[in-house]
């Protein structure tokens, strides 16, 4: 039951846009509005359907001046009410200082398409940040004080996020940054997976899971070695 609550308030949490990270947002965002209520996505993705119509005035016949201003059937309804949950839900995954700017736009569909205009960049944007994802990932390195997790995610997100822009990594090469990255107390452990049969096959993740085995293990040879110290 637990373990269930923390799916669920995982699942709850809504992703917020920060600033240079619109491409993996977008793809959270997406998740969360699927995975919530995939009516919400829709009316992102196709718009409220529902728009106000002519009416007839019984006096002068039908007249284009006369709108009706709120959704009759149930189906306007439950549309304009996802359009406005959704609507809602986009503003708050936005920093305080943009809310006041995007909250002029008055559905869902259209603050989605702003934001991606503002945030999403431009060609040379794209390009530009490109350059410096590839520059980060070539200069990926930790320091001894770095956890084992906090290295895999730091190059996963860097992974990902080129791959977004376009920039696939070989399983390879992606493992053997990862190895090389390591502080010098895993150099015993790197050297024996580099030479292993299916290293240039393996994905990352087994690799890593490998490493997660023995890290006690060389955490307490790093803390024996500062006693004799």
């Amino acid at each position: 039951m637990e373990l269930e609550n923390s799916q669920n308030n995982s699942l709850a949490k809504l992703p917020i846009l920060k600033l240079g990270e619109y491409e993996m947002w977008e793809i959270r965002i997406k998740q969360y509005f699927q995975i919530q209520d995939y009516a919400l996505w829709e009316v992102i993705e196709n718009g409220n359907s529902w728009v106000p119509i002519p009416v007839t005035a019984p006096e002068s016949g039908p007249s284009t001046a006369l709108k009706m201003t709120v959704p009759s059937t149930t189906e306007e309804k439950m549309c304009k009410k996802n359009d406005v949950k959704a609507r809602s839900l986009l503003l708050m995954a936005l920093p305080n200082e943009h809310q006041l700017t995007f909250n002029q736009y008055a559905d869902a569909q259209s603050m989605f398409i702003a934001i991606k205009a503002r945030f999403g960049g431009n060609d040379a944007t794209k390009k530009t940040q490109k350059a410096l994802l590839k520059q980060q990932y070539e200069n990926f390195n930790a320091t001894s004080s770095e956890s084992l997790d906090s290295i895999f995610n730091r190059l996963q997100k860097l992974v990902s996020r080129l791959a977004i822009l376009g920039v696939d990594t070989s399983p390879e090469d992606l493992n053997v940054k990862f190895l090389r990255s390591l502080p010098s107390e895993w150099d015993t452990h790197v050297v024996v997976w580099m030479n292993k049969p299916d290293f240039e096959t393996m994905g990352l993740d087994d690799l890593y899971n490998n490493f997660k085995i023995v890290e006690q293990k060389v955490k307490r040879t790093v803390a024996a070695n500062k006693i004799r110290i």
